[in-house]
């Protein structure tokens, strides 16, 4: 093992400037069994890098060639498979794990001993030692083979030094003085000895001859020693002499320490002082303002403001702890106090002031407004008063009580005052409403409407009940819809309730948003849209809207109390139009149309602006109401449809429903062109589409002197032709379903109709039919005892084209009085029975051809006949 180790180490590793310490004889475990080495080798040079090299015998000769190396630094892992037992076989981990079996267990022992060594003296790498036997991981290992090969080596590794360049010279120089040192090595080493024991003895020799010098050497230095004790004297003394110096320059240091406290100490105290002063010194001009400053005047009012400013400023300063036991500093904060309590005082009384003379103001210009629909301005209040908002910022921060009782008092007042300004108001709303058709003349009066007139006054009521009971003759129906043709007075009367209508939410919309953006200046109450609290609403058609929560809490913010003080101020509004709303319906139910087109456009206003506010919350309760009575007249036509009753001695024609209904959509479209609710209108239609299709089967089961096939083909040809017309989307169904009913009537009414003039002939060859049915040949019919061709003839004989022409005049003349002139539908039906005329007369013709061939048998009259005899007869009448 020694010479291949010196073999490996000669033609391997010392042309890679590496040293070869450690080698063991393995092959892979589980596999034919090809024999290698692993060694454990480390570099000459520094940094030293530490290796595991593979080396395999090459199968082209003797000579060994490297064919894997592994860093020690990615060893991971070394597993000796049994620490008590011997056991050849071992596991390195490196990127994965090799196997291997050593030639020997003494062999292994010493391999993975010099990779502990390794790892140990070169990495302090931490690698797992497997079932390794404790004694082999130890520093020190005994004598043998392992130790010359692994410590040894490394030790003469550490402890070579190289000859430098003078050593180096001066042993060249020795060897070329003694030409045989190199031949003879013995009689060199010789030489070099008793040359060395020359040398000895001559340094001997130097060192005792030196002795003399020594003595005088010693001499010297006992004289220094008496020069250093001298001068050590003289230093005491110094030192003795400098410490009284010491004693003075300290008290003076401490002198100076006392005087920089004192002077640190003076500084702060000036800075408090000039802290208090800047920021606790209120001028005599801010006093004189807060105690004397003119109220009224915008300069006093501007001089005030500052005033106040400065005194906040003063009370709300920061005072460093101590600083309010400060005598000084108490007498200015009771002073402050004093001051905020006077001015608080003197504005709240001065500002009732202006309220109640600034509302007297007002009221004196009522009496101009209520001849006219309009509301009187407050916008000059509002700017009089919008000075003085910052001292209500300043008296809301400082003084809460006053600030609350001075906004009690403001709305108190103002409750007052609008409330007299929105009653007059709407009296002259009332009376302007009640008196547009206090003549009686209108298209659509009250029927059915349940719902009080509210006005304040007794002429009023007289005037709306008056104006109602004159116009209960002309009920506000669909049948009497149908009944009336509008009038230019019809037409006049509703515009103007519709201006009248508008016009009191286009006076009151500005009001309510002036007054809320007023109070939310004036007051400083900051609204957040997006904090607001809702409550939902459902309209009876189910639509939920969301509006304002009216529940107050012990701690309300500034936006509910802008909707407390709203909701007092104008607490009459909703009351009011909630009665000016039963008045329009009660004068006209359809008045409620006009009604829920306008407000819904006001609240979608009203939203757009600000959906919490006040005006929002106001329309929107107002709007279910007017949502109501829409409801109400919709199902009040229904039920009015539903009791409709025919006269049994005359005929129907067209029903008054379905005319009114024809009347209330062009109505209803007019008005709801541009309406932001369309969707109400659309469900209200449907409904009423609904009822008029029930009711118009009702009515033609009932109908004695018609014919149901004509009372609905006629109303529902007229459903059909309305609808076509209008073209609502939403009844596109419902048009296409009347179309579908008025051909299947008019078809089956034609059908029935023609079965009259040819009786006999229908039932003879309805015989026939019936016998080919049965399985009888068309050809072998007319061997019948009672379909044979003396028959036929006879038959046919009985309708000539005289009688015929005098049947069908005589079925003009009935059809004629079956069908109304409204709908013009006399030449409609007529062609239509040409037509089922001529289709019944190919069938027969037909008949006669398959069931009797070559008899010669044709009817009396020819199709050209037919249509001369049609077109005559239409001529004729």
């Amino acid at each position: 093992m020694t010479a291949i180790k010196h073999a490996l180490q000669r033609d391997i590793f010392t042309p890679n400037d590496e040293r070869l310490l450690s080698i063991v004889n393995v092959c892979k475990a589980g596999k034919k069994k090809k024999n290698c080495f692993l060694c454990a080798t480390v570099t000459t040079e520094r940094p030293v890098q530490v290796k595991v090299v593979k080396v395999k015998k090459s199968d082209k000769g003797d000579f060994y060639k490297r064919q894997m190396a592994w860093e020690l630094r990615d060893l991971t892992e070394v597993d000796a498979k049994d620490a008590t037992k011997e056991n050849p076989e071992f596991d390195l981990h490196f990127e994965k794990v090799y196997r291997w079996v050593a030639s020997s267990t003494a062999e292994k022992n010493s391999f993975i001993s010099c990779i502990w060594k390794l790892n140990q003296r070169y990495l302090r790498k931490k690698v797992e030692f497997v079932n390794v036997s404790p004694q082999l991981l130890e520093e020190s290992v005994p004598s043998g083979e392992s130790q010359s090969v692994a410590g040894g080596d490394e030790d003469a590794l550490d402890d070579y030094q190289e000859l430098n360049a003078r050593e180096e010279q001066d042993i060249e120089n020795m060897m070329e003085v003694c030409e045989y040192a190199i031949s003879n090595a013995e009689a060199f080493a010789e030489k070099l000895s008793r040359e060395l024991q020359v040398l000895d003895g001559a340094n001997i020799q130097s060192i005792m001859a030196s002795e003399k010098q020594v003595n005088i050497l010693m001499q010297l230095l006992d004289q220094a020693l008496s020069e250093v004790d001298n001068i050590e004297g003289k230093l005491l003394s110094y030192e003795e002499m400098l410490q009284s110096v010491k004693e003075q320059m300290d008290q003076i240091s401490q002198s100076n320490r006392l005087i920089q406290i004192s002077n640190t100490n003076n500084g702060k105290l000036l800075d408090e002082i000039q802290f208090l002063v800047n920021y606790m010194d209120l001028s005599k001009g801010h006093i004189k303002a807060l105690q004397e400053g003119d109220l009224s005047s915008p300069k006093g009012i501007e001089a005030c403001i500052n005033a106040s400013e400065a005194l906040s400023q003063c009370m709300n300063v920061a005072l460093k702890p101590g600083h309010d036991k400060l005598m000084a500093v108490k007498q200015q904060q009771h002073l402050f106090s004093e001051l905020r309590d006077a001015f608080a005082r003197r504005l709240t009384n001065h500002l009732n002031n202006v309220f109640v003379h600034q509302g007297h103001d007002q009221s004196s210009t009522l009496s101009q407004h209520t001849a006219d629909l309009t509301l009187p301005k407050h916008s000059p209040l509002h700017r009089d008063l919008l000075r003085y908002a910052k001292l209500m910022e300043w008296l809301k921060n400082t003084q809460r009580e006053k600030y609350e009782g001075l906004s009690r008092t403001y709305v108190d007042y103002m409750t007052r005052l609008y409330e007299r300004e929105i009653k007059d108001f709407f009296e002259v709303a009332k009376i302007k409403m009640a008196g547009t058709s206090k003549d009686g003349k209108g298209k659509f009066g009250l029927h059915g409407s349940s719902g009080k007139l509210t006005g304040s006054t007794s002429s009023l009521n007289k005037l709306a009940v008056s104006s109602s009971n004159s116009r209960r003759s002309q009920s506000s129906s669909l049948l009497d819809m149908g009944n009336m043709s509008a009038s230019d007075l019809d037409v006049a009367d509703r515009t103007r309730f519709d201006k009248i209508f508008e016009q009191v939410l286009s006076e009151l919309e500005p009001l309510c948003l002036a007054e809320q953006d007023f109070i939310s200046k004036f007051f400083k109450l900051q609204q957040n849209p997006t904090l607001a609290q809702a409550e939902n609403v459902e309209d009876t058609d189910g639509t939920v809207h969301s509006r304002p929560t009216s529940e107050h809490r012990f701690s309300i913010s500034d936006k509910d109390m802008v909707r407390m003080m709203m909701n007092k101020i104008f607490q009459s509004i909703e009351t009011e139009l909630n009665s000016l709303i039963a008045l329009g319906d009660k004068i006209d139910s359809f008045n409620s149309l006009y009604m829920l087109v306008k407000m819904s456009h006001h609240v979608w206003t009203a939203e757009n602006v600000d959906p919490a506010s006040y005006l929002s919350t106001t329309l929107g309760n107002v709007l279910v109401t007017v949502k109501r009575n829409f409801d109400k007249c919709i199902s009040g036509q229904i039920r009015q449809m539903e009791e409709v009753k025919i006269s049994k001695k005359s005929k129907v024609g067209i029903l008054p429903f379905v005319t009114g209904f024809e009347e209330f959509a062009k109505l209803a479209e007019a008005i709801f062109r541009n309406a932001e609710r369309r969707g109400d209108l659309d469900k209200a239609y449907i409904k009423l589409i609904r009822a008029v299709f029930h009711n118009v089967e009702k009515v033609s089961n009932e109908s004695q002197k018609t014919p149901r096939d004509v009372v609905m083909m006629e109303n529902f040809h007229h459903i059909f032709s309305t609808l076509s017309s209008l073209k609502i989307s939403c009844l596109e169904a419902e048009r296409k379903e009347a179309k579908q009913k008025y051909t299947e009537h008019l078809q089956a009414y034609v059908i029935n109709s023609l079965g009259q003039p040819l009786e006999k002939l229908n039932h003879f060859f309805e015989g026939v039919e019936a016998r080919v049915a049965q399985g009888v040949r068309e050809e072998e019919v007319s061997y019948q005892l009672a379909f044979n061709k003396q028959e036929l003839r006879k038959v046919i004989k009985e309708y000539p084209g005289k009688e015929v022409k005098k049947g069908l005049d005589n079925l003009y003349r009935k059809v004629d009085k079956h069908l109304c002139e409204e709908e013009s539908l006399l030449q409609v039906v007529w062609h239509s029975m040409q037509d089922e005329f001529i289709r019944q007369y190919k069938h027969f013709e037909g008949l006669i051809n398959r069931c009797y061939p070559g008899s010669g048998i044709t009817m009396e009259f020819t199709i050209q006949d037919m249509l001369e005899y049609f077109s005559s007869i239409a001529q004729s009448h």
